[in-house]
């Protein structure tokens, strides 16, 4: 007899099985664990706050080590920010009153500048490890977890609060338990999302790693053994072909790392996507495929995955995924009344502090210099949106409409995005000491170095979604190319640049800390503005104005966000989303 199958079992859909794949994915699986290991034992040694080294080694033998400690501490950073980012955003999404606190202190957290976290954290986490580099290292690795974290917060929590329906149905009816509903809806239909945006987060990180592992703070200056520092000291002796031997080493972390990581990792994610058809380019990698053929992650699967039932049965004390649909009115009014007087009053306390700490130190006339500065730096920003967009809206949507170019292009904007655009801040410095031109003018092109490829990531995006009949038609009724762009590209990509104008200005004001007062050598220069302010305070100690800084810069972005971004936001929501 025989039986006709309707669908191709399991085993057909599986790639060949190779024992060359087994032994590259063995030996690289190895080699990993090692340096791993062998890096991190370099990292518990002795250290003593007043004879701390300021400065590294600039012998470029040194920096195959310097990079692997740049790069563990990068991914140290990265898995912080993961586990915060599920924490954090699934309370704000799944508890109605939690929300209206954490969203608007995640809206002034990635508004404070990463010095601002160091100037508060670095004395605390040597204290926590007396005699040990461990507690610089914790320093570092904070510090960068504050340039990667709120990003992908962000994006995770817009994707639960905008889950279909039917998933939550499903997950009643299921008698999911909390811990199932999150690693088996929450975490797969937020993926796709939570790794494109934690790729360009790392990419936020790679920015600020000269500030991360060269610290100046509190008159004191510490040197952690990595390629930011190995910048920074290259920088102060005016080493420029250190420098750029530090380039070039850096550009061939962020194509590795892209290559080995994040380029499988996107490959991976398109198993997540749900639509009705499947994408024309689908992200492809070779790293995958090699992992798709060996017998080793299936060996692993087989190993671990008979432990997933006992862990769920050990987390269902968290209890079932049921969120009240209906609940008394009284009583929710009297638990918000309540929730409320409680938020009031810390919120007063706290202010109630600040405002009688800056009126018995620098004073509020400090206050007001600030934000005088502080209108400096937004003009750069305003003006550094307004040339970025006037580039590279036209050149992404030419990338975005032509498959072929978006192929090849899309991995080299990738590394743009992703490379410290600071690392070329010291060449940059010594073109204006040759030519004597003035910072105040050319902080702007310092800021947009780092800031701009994400609007030129984010129209690539909108511009390759647009959907062939709606360009198809536009083709056939032969529009002109100023209707073209009016009627059917900009309202098209409008949503896209939204997002990536957004990300751009959160960017450039934190660019600003670093683009507002450069060295090189001997010579430092300065332009007037809020980011030399906050740095200028930071070198020296002076905590009331380290305070007013962050706190003007963070009263700037959130007033901004909230009065124009979020509006603009909501308008492409509303108007110009598909």
């Amino acid at each position: 007899m025989t039986i006709l199958r309707a669908y191709p079992s399991r085993d057909a859909l599986d790639r060949p099985r190779s024992r060359a794949a087994d032994v590259l994915v063995f030996v690289g699986a190895a080699v990993l664990i090692w340096a791993v290991v062998r890096i991190s034992t370099t990292i518990a040694v002795p250290f003593d706050e007043t004879t701390a080294p300021a400065t590294v080694s600039t012998d470029a033998h040194e920096l195959p080590y310097y990079a692997s400690r740049s790069l563990l501490r990068m991914f140290a950073a990265l898995a912080l920010s993961i586990v915060f980012t599920f924490g954090y955003a699934t309370a704000a999404a799944r508890l109605r009153r939690t929300r209206a606190v954490l969203l608007p202190a995640l809206d002034i957290l990635q508004s404070v500048p990463i010095l601002g976290f160091l100037s508060i954290t670095v004395s605390g986490f040597i204290a926590l490890f007396p005699g040990s580099e461990v507690g610089l290292e914790a320093a570092a690795i904070f510090a960068i977890f504050t340039s990667q974290a709120w990003n992908m917060t962000f994006a995770f929590y817009h994707s639960l609060v905008s889950q279909p329906r039917e998933l939550d149905e499903a997950s009643r009816n299921l008698r999911l338990s909390r811990w199932q509903r999150f690693w088996r809806v929450d975490v797969p239909s937020g993926m796709i999302p939570l790794v494109w945006n934690g790729m360009m987060s790392f990419g936020g990180g790679w920015f600020f790693l000269v500030a991360a592992e060269a610290i100046s703070v509190n008159n004191r200056q510490y040197a952690l053994p990595g390629i930011g520092s190995y910048v920074a000291t290259a920088t102060a002796d005016s080493q420029v072909g250190k420098v750029f031997t530090a380039i070039g080493a850096m550009i061939a972390m962020v194509v590795g790392v892209n290559f080995f990581f994040w380029r499988p990792l996107v490959a991976w994610t398109e198993r997540f996507r749900v639509e009705d058809s499947e994408a024309a380019e689908a992200p492809r990698s070779i790293v995958l495929n090699l992992l798709r053929r060996s017998r080793i992650p299936g060996l692993l699967g087989r190993v671990f995955g008979p432990l997933v039932a006992p862990l769920d049965r050990a987390m269902s004390g968290f209890g079932l995924a049921e969120y009240p649909l209906h609940t008394s009115v009284s009583r929710r009014r009297a638990g918000d009344v309540v929730f409320a007087a409680v938020v009031l009053a810390a919120i007063a306390y706290g202010g109630y502090r600040v405002v009688d700490y800056i009126e018995s130190t620098a004073g509020f006339g400090e206050v007001a210099h600030a934000f005088g500065l502080g209108l400096l730096t937004l003009l750069r920003v305003i003006v550094l949106l307004v040339i970025a967009t006037a580039v590279w809206v036209p050149i992404g949507v030419w990338i975005g409409l032509n498959p072929k170019v978006s192929r090849s292009a899309q991995p080299i904007v990738q590394v743009l995005a992703s490379f410290p655009a600071n690392f070329l801040f010291p060449l940059f410095t010594a073109v204006l000491v040759w030519s004597g031109a003035s910072l105040n003018w050319a902080g702007t092109i310092l800021m947009a170095l780092g800031a701009q490829w994400y609007i030129l990531f984010n129209v690539i995006a909108g511009a390759s979604a647009v959907p062939n009949d709606l360009r198809e038609a536009a083709a056939n009724l032969q529009l002109p190319r100023a209707l073209w762009w009016r009627r059917l590209i900009l309202p098209a990509i409008f949503p896209s640049y939204v997002t990536g104008a957004i990300t751009a200005a959160g960017g450039a004001w934190n660019a600003s800390i670093v683009a507002e007062m450069v060295q090189y050598g001997s010579t430092t220069l300065v332009a007037a503005g809020l980011g030399s302010y906050i740095k200028q305070a930071t070198e020296v100690g002076d905590s009331p104005r380290i305070l007013i800084g962050v706190l003007v810069m963070s009263s700037y972005v959130v007033g901004i966000n909230r009065l124009f971004w979020r509006r603009l936001y909501a308008l492409a929501e509303r108007r110009y989303s598909p």
